[in-house]
């Protein structure tokens, strides 16, 4: 296997994972995400809680890989979009590391605050609100805000390059702007994270991460595309 489709590959592959991993993760968090008094709780879904966690650390990790998967091979089309895509999806890693230890301090707090009395009860509750209204803002700045642009610039690179067909490029170049679009819409209040209208809006970008993923997995990087890249980074060297 070359090093181009070993990218491929990595890349597709970091691309699933992210996905189902923040599925998952999400869906064991909802004990601490739906319930108010979690955190004075006797009795409380702390693994849970922290295997989903452990999805969210999967998360952070597959976003970081497709960067590094991909740099090598895109750099020589766009070396700043490409290191800006690296950034991009590392400082969107940040964000959801930012989310993964917000929740897993209520788990901390409940084991200190477990049957606490009345007035200790009503602070350790405001506190575990507070630790719930930052991971809901990391996700927000996260796969919404950071994850637009990350896709638009991984998309204009897709175009340009022809690594992959143009159509898929295409989805993405869409993608990222609605899902920008719709987290600057979600941060002025106009309508919630959760609303219909809201998951609507991540559908393109959804779309793309899975087409993209599936190509990358069943046919890798066009051949004509990647030595065209790189006959123009040896002619301009």
């Amino acid at each position: 296997m070359n090093s181009h489709r070993t990218a491929a590959v990595l890349a597709g592959t970091f691309f699933i994972v992210a996905a189902v991993a923040a599925i998952v993760g999400l869906a064991l968090y909802q004990p601490v995400l739906n319930d108010p008094t979690y955190v004075v709780s006797r009795s409380g879904a702390d693994s849970q809680v922290l295997l989903g966690a452990f999805f969210e650390v999967l998360v952070a990790v597959s976003v970081i890989g497709t960067a590094i998967a991909l740099y090598p091979v895109v750099k020589n089309q766009n070396e700043s979009a490409a290191l800006g895509y690296v950034a991009g999806r590392t400082l969107e890693a940040v964000v959801i590391v930012v989310g993964i230890i917000s929740l897993i301090a209520i788990v901390t707090l409940r084991h200190d605050y477990a049957g606490a009395a009345a007035a200790e009860g009503v602070s350790a509750i405001a506190i575990g609100k507070t630790l719930v209204a930052v991971h809901n803002w990391t996700f927000l700045f996260g796969p919404n805000l950071a994850l637009g642009w990350n896709t638009s610039l991984l998309a204009f690179l897709m175009y340009r390059s022809r690594l992959v067909p143009r159509a898929i490029a295409v989805i993405g170049l869409i993608g990222g702007p609605v899902i920008f679009a719709s987290g600057t819409a979600e941060l002025f209040g106009l309508y919630t994270q959760t609303s219909t209208f809201g998951a609507i809006t991540a559908i393109p970008v959804a779309a793309w991460e899975i087409s993209l993923a599936i190509w990358m997995l069943v046919k890798g990087f066009r051949p004509s595309a990647v030595a065209a890249i790189n006959a123009r980074h040896a002619s301009a060297a």
